[in-house]
């Protein structure tokens, strides 16, 4: 079983970058996408062999998730049942036979960090959301989670310290999230590993120079600790600020 996200920052330019390409090439069970930046009327995406899932946000031009499956899901679900954080189309889960899989864009602080606290209140919702899920089954969710986790997750934490994406606010609401029996999956199999990111600025020549951070992840369940084989960075793929990351399961 093969997953993928992917930050795609807006779909359409994407598509004119490759997009089809990696989808054929990389042939996953399950494919995962933010920040589409689309709404219904404005893609007609033929990928013969998935069921397609969208959520639009209300703003055009903004936010947005996708996901493509192989094997049609048992059911599927829009948004975490949060009126707050129910706007922007960041959040699908479709359950399986084993599992939920979620394809999430979590808000950025931003510059300032004026969405600070809207971020704290969102990381509470959906630690909250995903807990109340995992009470029926285990949980896999993937996607751009603005946070880079530790000091060896970007390029420059010192000159970085309390920006968005590496606030000690946002660390902590990680933290928690490992501290509830989820395992971030890359670092599960390579704790070590060091200047392997998933997003780069567009500016300073920061991808060229791989002035990265690492803040696209697969999470999941400790329960399916024994599942997981894999996790990959898909550094050398272009068409985004962001990189596919992957998860494989037995």
């Amino acid at each position: 079983m093969k997953m993928i996200s992917w930050n795609v920052n807006g779909l359409r330019a994407c598509l004119q970058k490759g997009f089809m390409d990696f989808f054929r090439e990389i042939d996953a069970d399950i494919f995962c996408l933010q920040e589409t930046k689309l709404q219904a009327d404005q893609h007609d995406l033929d990928l013969p062999g998935y069921h397609q899932y969208w959520n639009y946000a209300e703003k055009k031009g903004y936010s947005g998730t996708a996901l493509f499956t192989r094997k049609e899901p048992l059911a599927v679900t829009y948004g975490i049942g949060v009126e707050e954080h129910d706007h922007e189309g960041r959040v699908i889960t479709a359950e399986f036979e084993d599992y939920y899989v979620i394809t999430v864009y979590v808000p950025n602080s931003q510059r300032e960090l004026t969405r600070l606290d809207y971020r704290m209140r969102w990381e509470e919702a959906f630690l909250n959301y995903v807990k109340g899920l995992e009470q029926k089954k285990p949980v896999i969710y993937c996607g751009d989670l603005n946070v880079a986790h530790q000091e060896i997750d970007l390029k420059n934490p010192k000159t970085n310290h309390q920006n968005a994406g590496f606030t000690d606010q946002e660390r902590a609401c990680f933290s928690k999230v490992l501290e509830n029996g989820f395992l971030d999956s890359f670092r599960y199999f390579y704790p070590e590993v060091k200047e392997v990111y998933s997003w780069w600025s567009y500016m300073f020549q920061a991808r060229s120079k791989n002035a990265g951070w690492r803040i696209d992840y697969f999470v999941v369940s400790e329960k399916l600790k024994d599942r997981m084989k894999d996790a990959k960075i898909h550094t050398q793929i272009l068409g985004s600020d962001h990189c596919p990351v992957e998860l494989d399961l037995k």
